[in-house]
């Protein structure tokens, strides 16, 4: 089931490279607050984003919408989460919540803080914004 090593694992290009690949150190970049106790530290590729996310002891993120599609995995900790129409779950480490384009959602971490990784495709609009301000507020508008 799933197909071969050989269909996975392809080793002649299908097409032409997109650009460099790179590495990034999480704990090197800049974070991003929006709300005190909520740090994000976002990776951005070409169509994705994927953003580290640290919440304080029993910080919430409030309920919102947004148009991107979002993954949400917890790493540490552990994290209440709302999703319009479902009953709310606490998500502990290995859980995932998979939220739709402007499906409501929120969030709120345990007494002992949460770590978790947001994946949205696409990237989402509101933290590319917000990088921009920073590079510009650094002086490394492009």
């Amino acid at each position: 089931m799933g197909g071969t090593e050989e269909e996975y694992f392809l080793t002649e290009p299908g097409g032409v490279p997109a650009g460099e690949g790179r590495f990034v150190r999480v704990e090197e970049i800049e974070p991003l607050r929006f709300k005190e106790g909520l740090t994000f530290r976002p990776v951005l590729g070409d169509n994705v984003l994927v953003n580290h996310v640290s919440y304080e002891p029993n910080v919430e993120a409030p309920a919102h919408v947004h148009i991107e599609e979002q993954i949400v995995i917890v790493l540490e900790g552990e994290l209440e989460f709302w999703i319009d129409g479902h009953e709310p779950r606490v998500l502990r480490r290995g859980d995932v919540a998979v939220v739709p384009p402007w499906v409501g959602h929120r969030a709120a971490a345990g007494a002992g803080g949460c770590q978790q990784i947001d994946v949205f495709q696409p990237p989402r609009s509101q933290v590319l914004e917000a990088l921009r301000a920073a590079e510009e507020a650094r002086g490394e508008s492009s």
